[in-house]
């Protein structure tokens, strides 16, 4: 069984079948023609989210023979995939979706009608910028991570023959400023706060530059800028896509699957030709487009207004999902644990992030309407994080803390203070924020060392618990005012809100020595 016995007339559907692989329910030819006569998205990443997402929503809505253009994927970054992952399957994939019931369900993904190299020094690039020039065009997208909006004064320097990826898309966004000043809509549906408008400062950036060194005329700008031609949306994305497992990799190949084969880059992309990834999935979108758009609410996105996806963006990032990661990853590193799943199994860790999030953060949210935050944190503690499929580790999680707390934990204590709410309710936050101290010192509740996972202010956070030293008596713990007062990694003075006592012998009791976080976690738990 291989992904090119799909297209070349050797394919055995009723063994594909009966091994419980779900196959296109569309002529793939035939979107493929019309997707290359009259194209209507291009999307910039070919990573592992955008198989099992973007482009697995838009398989969805072909099967329901409401549409029939593709989308066709150009990768800024490594082109090594597009060599490696898309052109040896004929730009197939298989969609391999785990199940927090320890089963998977597997799906191949016919989509993806082209794959492209965006960059000048292939000729691929022709073909992007043909397709640029195409009035059919409706929309262009990014799953290129957040560090992909970047830019830089070298890159700026370059003129119109930029290397980043920002760069190239104000170069083709140009062709079709050229092209007759087209309307399109250019999507971010990377996984950070506000992405539209990360997206359209990058483009901005080269626009400009370009611009005041007479590169382009000042009509290409007022192009950019009005919203009845060029429109930046935002969106929330929420899909957890790791890297290809060894267990999903030994059951295809049970199935007699033969493409489970490893593909590491030499820039480190991590992929395969299947994607293993998680059932539950969110992709809200601002529904702001100007030529139309591809019909994804038939796979299961959710288009509504800007107002709206801050709501569920807001909602996710400060109570139903990212505060209980952080919880846990802080915790799971002091106590050992190095799996997610097995953090959930744990009598102690799953009611503190039940009671974290539904006690005491669920009071401040703002119901976004089109996702209830209730089934929400229920899908995350129910589904999500106990799946066994998933090898999401605390230490991953644990990467830059200091940059994720004021969001995280700040804003719900913020949104406390505004409603004039009683801090006292607030319990298994300031745990968690005395946490941090005790996890900073790398030192599990056995007594044995870790490793704090990487942060650009651990170091300077370290310096400051310091003094401390887990298992002493009597110590001096008046260095944790200069650490909770730290507005920058809290989003607030936790001594100004009220909290710094309360976490200040939270952290004394964490301190206690041998078995003192597992004491300290299950007392506070059990009481709340």
């Amino acid at each position: 069984m291989k992904l090119k016995d799909i297209l070349t007339g050797k394919l055995n559907v009723e063994e594909w079948e009966s091994k419980g692989y779900e196959l296109p329910k569309y002529d793939i030819e035939a979107v493929r023609r019309k997707t290359r006569e009259e194209p209507t998205w291009v999307h910039f990443g070919g990573g592992n989210i955008f198989r099992a997402f973007p482009a697995a929503i838009l398989n969805d809505a072909l099967d329901t023979g409401q549409y029939d253009r593709g989308v066709i994927v150009a990768e800024t970054f490594d082109f090594e995939v597009i060599d490696k992952a898309y052109a040896p399957y004929d730009n197939l994939s298989l969609l391999v979706s785990l199940q927090s019931s320890g089963t998977i369900e597997k799906k191949v993904i016919a989509s993806v009608t082209e794959a492209l190299k965006a960059d000048p020094q292939f000729d691929d690039w022709k073909r992007l910028v043909e397709i640029f020039r195409q009035p059919s065009l409706q929309m262009i997208s990014f799953t290129i991570t957040e560090k992909g909006y970047t830019w830089n004064e070298a890159d700026l320097a370059r003129g119109l023959k930029p290397l980043f990826a920002m760069g190239k898309v104000c170069a083709l966004l140009l062709e079709r400023f050229q092209a007759g000043q087209l309307p399109l809509t250019v999507q971010s549906m990377d996984n950070c706060s506000h992405n539209g408008d990360r997206v359209k400062a990058g483009v901005f950036a080269y626009a400009e530059r370009w611009a005041k060194e007479g590169l382009v005329p000042q009509a290409f700008l007022d192009y950019l800028n009005d919203e009845t031609k060029i429109t930046f949306p935002w969106s929330m994305i929420d899909k957890i896509t790791p890297r290809p497992h060894e267990k999903v990799k030994e059951l295809l190949a049970a199935d007699g699957y033969e493409d489970n084969n490893y593909i590491e880059t030499e820039k480190h992309t991590f992929t395969a030709p299947f994607v293993n990834a998680e059932e539950v999935q969110y992709l809200v979108i601002e529904d702001n487009y100007t030529n139309g758009r591809p019909p994804l609410h038939l796979g299961g996105a959710l288009y509504t207004t800007r107002e709206t996806v801050d709501k569920v963006e807001t909602m996710k990032v400060t109570t139903c999902l990212n505060p209980l990661h952080t919880a846990m990853s802080i915790y799971g590193c002091m106590l050992g644990y190095t799996l997610i799943s097995a953090e959930m199994a744990d009598a102690d860790l799953r009611p503190f992030v039940q009671k974290l999030g539904y006690i005491e953060a669920m009071p401040v949210v703002t119901d976004p309407g089109v996702l209830n935050p209730y089934e929400f944190i229920g899908a995350v503690i129910n589904r999500r994080l106990p799946n066994p499929f998933m090898p999401d580790a605390p230490q991953r999680i644990a990467m830059d803390t200091s940059q994720k707390l004021p969001i995280r934990f700040g804003e719900t204590i913020k949104k406390y203070i505004r409603r004039g709410l009683d801090m006292e309710n607030l319990v298994l936050i300031p745990l968690t924020l005395a946490g941090y101290a005790r996890y900073l010192k790398g030192i599990k509740d056995d007594g044995t060392p870790f490793e704090p996972s990487p942060d650009p202010m651990l170091a300077e956070m370290q310096a400051i618990v310091a003094p401390l030293e887990v298992g002493k008596a009597d110590q001096d713990y008046s260095c944790l005012r200069q650490l909770y007062t730290r507005s920058d990694v809290f989003g607030l003075d936790l001594y100004e809100a009220g909290l710094g006592p309360k976490i200040e012998g939270m952290v004394r009791e964490l301190f206690a020595g041998q078995g003192a976080v597992r004491a300290t976690l299950h007392k506070y738990v059990e009481a709340r």
